[in-house]
């Protein structure tokens, strides 16, 4: 067994490694001989995979650590979470008491190192656990989603060792963390952000509005990038960290949404918001290369929440068509032009994993994996929405009503192709890679 998960601190992670194996709800991956490494094996994720001498293996293969923790975090979300999830959609809010229990599971550490409390797993770990939350609630799995690719991975690469000393343990523990980078007239063009720092003799003092920012009502440490210096554009801009409670800081509006209702989404505001120099994450001028650093990687995790949605979104349809709903004296999924339909689904749902998984073993690599994360959160993003809605037709007046889960993954299903880059974002990233690698 690897031994970062041997040595794992917190109980999902523990449970990924000594529990018995739970029922799994889909065929396990082939397992490889124990002296052949393979490259889904645990690694610290700041020391890239050497590659050279792994053989193939297939691309949504699992090592034993993380199939556990799939099989681990499936159970959790469906014993715990999913008998809160139509309440909490209902009502727009998370449960407190779950977010503390994600916390205790280790959901919320994946990727922080033993020492600072967490359980010192790898990115796919982490990938694995966003998509089996998302087969159940997409809102609960957006939010250890943002906490964990994009919060505690901007700590991780980028800030010292005294920033981490003092933030990762309260990241892993009980502090639920929050990305502030877009705004009212910043979205998809995030660089032309007007929120704003200035030096003063005890550190920065930022002013501005932030928009979209998802966990601001759960969270209490909070990334914002604000432009240090407007002369110089977007080389300007800065990241700095900021706690709930700062004088001057706000949540002015927590947004009614279409889905993804439990997950906070609200403006946040600065007026004139007084932080320490220490409050600086990484160098001055560095935020937008830490903000696109920190997106391309957050987008293999929202690609995970768009194929858990498929996924959990096409087994509540298929398990009723093939088990529960008759019309004609036979159960509507011995149809043939229902078959059909639900194995196309299914294909595409498989197409879009392997992006997803491929995409999470190059950045594991160390391999340039910008435009498969771009290309996996396309796909991701489309199959989430086409499936989704189908599963709705399938399932006929019981797919269109509440009482059930279908409408709510379809509506859920919408903002894949909106936040960390919309679907048009994606296609321009792709097409500008195979630019330039074709252009002679």
């Amino acid at each position: 067994m690897p031994p970062l998960a041997v040595r794992a601190l917190r109980p999902l992670a523990r449970a990924a490694v000594s529990s018995p194996r739970l029922p799994a709800r889909r065929v396990a991956g082939v397992r490889i001989p124990p002296l052949v490494q393979c490259l889904s094996t645990i690694s610290p994720r700041n020391e890239p995979l050497d590659v050279t001498d792994i053989p193939p293996t297939p691309i949504t293969h699992r090592s034993e650590t993380e199939t556990l923790m799939g099989e681990t975090v499936a159970k959790f979300a469906n014993d715990v979470i999913l008998p809160k999830v139509r309440e909490m959609d209902e009502a727009e809010t998370m449960d407190p008491a779950l977010v503390e229990q994600c916390f205790e599971q280790g959901l919320m550490s994946i990727e922080i190192p033993e020492e600072y409390g967490g359980a010192g797993m790898n990115f796919t770990s982490a990938i694995v656990a966003i998509e089996e939350l998302a087969r159940v609630d997409p809102s609960v799995s957006v939010m250890v989603d943002v906490h964990n690719t994009l919060v505690n991975t901007a700590i991780l690469k980028y800030g010292s060792a005294e920033t981490q000393r003092r933030w990762l343990p309260k990241l892993a523990t009980n502090t639920v963390g929050s990305f502030c980078l877009s705004e009212p007239a910043s979205g998809s063009d995030a660089f032309a952000l007007a929120t704003k720092a200035v030096r003063t003799d005890s550190g920065y003092r930022i002013s501005g509005s932030k928009m979209w920012i998802t966990n601001s009502m759960e969270a209490g440490f909070f990334i914002v990038f604000a432009n240090l210096d407007p002369s110089k554009g977007y080389k300007g801009i800065t990241a700095f960290i900021v706690e709930k409670g700062t004088p001057g800081f706000s949540i002015a509006k927590k947004e009614k949404k279409l889905g993804i209702r439990a997950s906070s989404t609200c403006v946040v505001n600065f007026d004139d918001v007084e932080i320490p120099k220490d409050h600086l994450l990484g160098e001055e001028g560095q935020g937008y290369k830490y903000a696109i650093g920190l997106l391309n990687e957050g987008r293999i995790g929202i690609a995970a929440q768009m194929t858990g949605l498929a996924l959990g979104a096409w087994e509540n349809a298929a398990g009723y068509v093939w088990n529960e709903r008759k019309q004609f004296g036979q159960l509507i999924g011995s149809f043939q032009g229902m078959q059909h339909q639900l194995a196309q689904a299914y294909t595409d749902i498989s197409a879009a994993r392997a992006l997803v998984y491929n995409a999470a073993r190059k950045k594991e690599a160390g391999e340039d994996f910008v435009r498969d994360a771009a290309m996996a959160k396309l796909l991701a993003a489309q199959v989430a929405g086409r499936v989704s809605g189908q599963a709705v037709e399938w399932m006929g007046g019981m797919g269109f009503v509440r009482e059930g889960l279908a409408e709510k993954y379809w509506r859920d299903s919408k903002i894949g192709a909106i936040y960390e880059g919309t679907s048009n974002i994606q296609l321009t990233t792709i097409a500008k890679g195979l630019q330039k690698e074709y252009t002679r």
